[in-house]
């Protein structure tokens, strides 16, 4: 259960100059007032109460963040606000003043809307691209914005990977934010943040103290049970992948040694046609993923998975820089008429994906490689300064 006191009447503070101001506990004059508060500081948020060990810190993505009901509908939802934390984790923030009777029961469900469908229904390339103008909108450049918040080793371009994986698998925070957290909220709260898995459910409650000068804003977080403290802190651990780990994981699984060598021939192709790698970060599934920097803008082909999956990464390349639709579409086209893959037209904004066995068969490898290769060569053209980059064609790697 929460620690602290039900009702505070007024809080005390001693200046410079031995004097005692003595401030009262008020009402916000409006919920609006409450929402613009959390979006210029995010620490209200109160992260080192969420956990003390590694205290949250947030990203603004957006405020009134639109949210579909359906794969190609509008928006059905306007979410108050959604950041990220260092873990990438998307948190839903809705506010509402203790005077709004929703507060007790229909915010719950909405919530619960909220997280059901925004982990179906957000793309990443959609929150980044919100962040982007969140950013520019308050006169900052995102990637300094972005670099400012992530550790100093971090790769952007992993972090939003991590965004997507964290959506895939339901890895969402859920905060309800008032001026005061009725008990019947807090009740539910702390049961949802028990049960769910691995969604985590918090209440957030922000009172107000202020006198005729002075203004002063107490966050305290509720919902936490010891239990859901030790299932969420475990759900949270991370695991930095690098090409040693990635082969020997697969090795341990069923068809290793074929599954290591079609990944590895994967990352020598990589090596000579792209221009850098990520590694993954999560906990049980590795990935890599190659990219191109061209056009002041960074590209992703593919990812590879230690779950013998290759995401395609389409969803990235749309409306990139010699990769509009008529270009994915072509992309995907070129792919389907290799005997053997069939990739769902639907999909063709998204990132569909292949069994990496698929690739097996030297016919079918050798196909996938040369329509890489064309995808590659249409990034570079035009003039691009890595435009010569592309070497020879990877050594064949046996399949055994």
């Amino acid at each position: 259960m929460s620690l602290g006191v039900d009702h505070v009447g007024a809080i005390y503070l001693i200046g410079e100059d031995g004097g005692l101001s003595e401030l009262q506990e008020r009402a916000y004059d409006s919920e609006l007032l409450l929402q613009s508060l959390l979006a210029d500081y995010p620490n209200l948020l109160a992260g080192d109460q969420i956990d003390s060990v590694s205290p949250r810190r947030w990203l603004l993505v957006a405020r009134e963040m639109g949210l579909p009901g359906e794969e190609t509908g509008g928006d059905r939802w306007s979410v108050d606000h959604l950041f990220l934390d260092q873990e990438a984790i998307p948190t839903i923030v809705e506010v509402k003043r203790s005077t709004d009777t929703r507060i007790r029961r229909e915010v719950v469900g909405q919530m619960l809307d909220y997280a059901a469908n925004g982990v179906v229904y957000w793309p990443v390339e959609i929150l980044r691209a919100r962040f982007e103008a969140t950013a520019q909108g308050r006169g900052e450049a995102p990637a300094d914005v972005l670099m400012r918040f992530l550790d100093p080793d971090s790769d952007p371009e992993a972090f939003w990977q991590d965004v997507k994986i964290n959506l895939q698998v339901g890895r969402v925070r859920l905060l309800f934010v008032a001026d005061v957290i009725p008990p019947e909220l807090q009740r539910v709260v702390e049961f949802l943040n028990t049960q769910m898995d691995p969604a985590e459910v918090l209440a957030v409650e922000i009172r107000q103290f202020a006198d005729e000068r002075l203004r002063t804003l107490v966050p305290r977080v509720m919902g936490q049970t010891s239990e859901g403290q030790v299932h969420h802190g475990r759900t949270r651990q991370r695991r930095q992948w690098d090409r040693e780990s990635f082969l020997a994981e697969v090795r341990s699984k069923e068809n290793g040694e074929q599954l290591a060598a079609l990944s590895l021939l994967l990352m020598e192709w990589a090596e000579q046609h792209m221009d850098r790698m990520t590694w993954g970060r999560g906990l049980k599934d590795g990935s890599f993923i190659p990219i191109i920097d061209a056009h002041d803008t960074w590209y992703s082909l593919f990812a590879v998975y230690t779950s013998n999956r290759v995401e395609l990464q389409f969803g990235y390349l749309r409306g990139k820089p010699n990769f509009g639709d008529e270009k994915l579409v072509e992309f995907l086209d070129k792919l389907n008429a290799i005997p053997g893959i069939t990739l769902p037209k639907d999909r063709v904004f998204l990132f569909p994906t292949l069994n990496l066995l698929t690739l097996q068969d030297e016919a079918v490898r050798e196909a996938v490689l040369d329509v890489m290769e064309w995808a590659v060569a249409e990034i570079r053209r035009d003039g691009s300064a890595d435009e010569g980059a592309l070497g020879p064609a990877s050594p064949n790697t046996e399949i055994q």
